[in-house]
């Protein structure tokens, strides 16, 4: 399996930008030197929910200040944009990162943003479906045309053109909507799933949906991802775990409107329903001592089918020792056990 990290860049606080992105920058770097084979940026706008807005200029950052690690979009809302656009931006950090770009899609959840960006939101699947693949048809690097119910391009060629051919892509999905979960994988589109439900009901898709995987045109990857805290302490690790409720509440909030943003600072309280400590550790993170924190990732392997896990290690209000800390321990105790064969 994979082990990749994920930054939200997140401050509950409303820190000042600088010391969010010097934070998000550390952590890649740091990431790149302890063998983490991926790094994730969100794409969220206006709130302190997330920092990261413009993906593509901060991948192409860090594909300056890193050489191996591949550079991913977790995800972009590809509603909010023109597709062709996207595709130009992708090949650029293609290009200038040696071809280490993954791109992940997805539809956005945040009428928030929607609002303040003029687009209504809306479930059009459609369309959505019609512009990954004119985005796709873009990133073939050579002249194309396209005509769909939606778009129509005359006959186009972007520029740069990208150094993968094709560009691995990845698609949020439910795993439980089997029109989204088949028709990404009729596209040979990898997919992320699994990052809300609680570890003892996630779906390993390979299995659900065995005939489209069967006659996908090619191999599918499955990706995941939950707030991760390695510590040689247990109870310090619980301490820790309560920070993630803040990104819990926020993230809720946002996708169910409840509380709104006020002064660009999401309104967070307590939510029904809301597990307790011992469920949070239990079914939602990836928390504890190396040995626990691996027995939780290989409950998410089995239950997944997982290949791909990112660890969102900075959450709520955590500080960066606190982050660089748990990436080492993971590093060091954690990273070996999961690199070991799986049995068939």
């Amino acid at each position: 399996m994979d082990i990749g990290i994920f930054l939200l860049m997140q401050s509950p606080e409303g820190a000042a930008s600088r010391e969010v992105y010097a934070r998000a920058i550390d952590s890649a770097r740091l990431a790149e030197q302890l063998g983490f084979t991926h790094v994730w940026v969100a794409e969220h706008h206006f709130i302190n929910y997330s920092y990261s807005s413009q993906p593509f200029v901060l991948l192409s950052h860090l594909a300056a200040v890193t050489e191996r690690i591949r550079l991913g979009t977790a995800i972009v809302p590809l509603p909010l944009h023109n597709p062709l656009l996207v595709a130009e931006q992708a090949a650029a950090v293609d290009l200038l990162s040696g071809g280490r770009l993954e791109l992940g899609l997805g539809k956005g959840y945040q009428r928030f943003q929607y609002e303040r960006l003029g687009i209504e939101k809306s479930d059009d699947h459609e369309r959505y479906d019609e512009a990954i693949d004119l985005l796709r048809r873009a990133l073939e690097g050579r002249p194309f045309e396209f005509e769909g119910r939606h778009f129509s391009v005359p006959e186009t060629l972007i520029y740069p053109q990208p150094l993968q051919r094709p560009v691995p892509t990845w698609a949020a999905v439910n795993s439980t909507v089997a029109p989204a979960v088949e028709s990404a994988i009729s596209r040979g589109i990898n997919l992320f799933s699994g990052t809300l439900e609680p570890i003892s009901k996630l779906v390993d898709m390979r299995r659900q949906y065995a005939a489209a995987f069967a006659a996908a045109p090619g191999p599918i990857r499955i990706g995941t991802q939950r707030p991760v805290y390695v510590s040689e302490s247990e109870d310090d690790a619980r301490r820790v775990a309560e920070e993630a409720r803040w990104n819990a509440r926020a993230g809720l909030s946002l996708r169910h409107e409840i509380g709104g943003v006020v002064d660009g600072r999401v309104v967070t309280a307590p939510l029904p329903g809301e597990p307790s400590t011992d469920e949070i550790v239990a079914e939602h993170m990836v928390v504890g001592t190396p040995e626990q924190c691996i027995r939780q990732l290989e409950r998410i392997r089995r239950g997944s089918g997982a290949d791909l896990f990112n660890c969102n290690f900075c959450f709520g209000a955590m500080t960066r020792r606190q982050v660089e800390r748990s990436m080492r321990l993971f590093a060091e105790a954690v990273l070996p056990k999961l690199r070991e064969p799986v049995p068939a």
